[in-house]
């Protein structure tokens, strides 16, 4: 069985000199463009109160949350 190659070589050597904080942001990129193939966002809206619904995730919480969640995808 052959598979089909996910990451060609030179994106290999790339990735094996990131550190931590380089690799995070690619995978998050790489995730991106993924679900953006299949058509597929995130509605961060619905996100947010999907959050506030979880039991002991107060506004202050959720709002801190949100600002990792939102630095991680990028939204301004």
């Amino acid at each position: 069985m052959g598979q089909k190659e996910i990451i060609d070589r030179d994106t290999y050597k790339k990735i094996k000199k990131m550190n931590r904080e380089e690799l995070t942001k690619f995978i998050f990129q790489y995730g991106d463009e993924l679900l953006g193939e299949q058509g597929k966002t995130i509605d961060i809206p619905a996100l947010e109160t999907e959050l506030s619904k979880i039991k002991g995730i107060g506004g202050k919480h959720l709002e801190e949350i949100m600002v990792v969640i939102e630095k991680f995808l990028d939204v301004e």
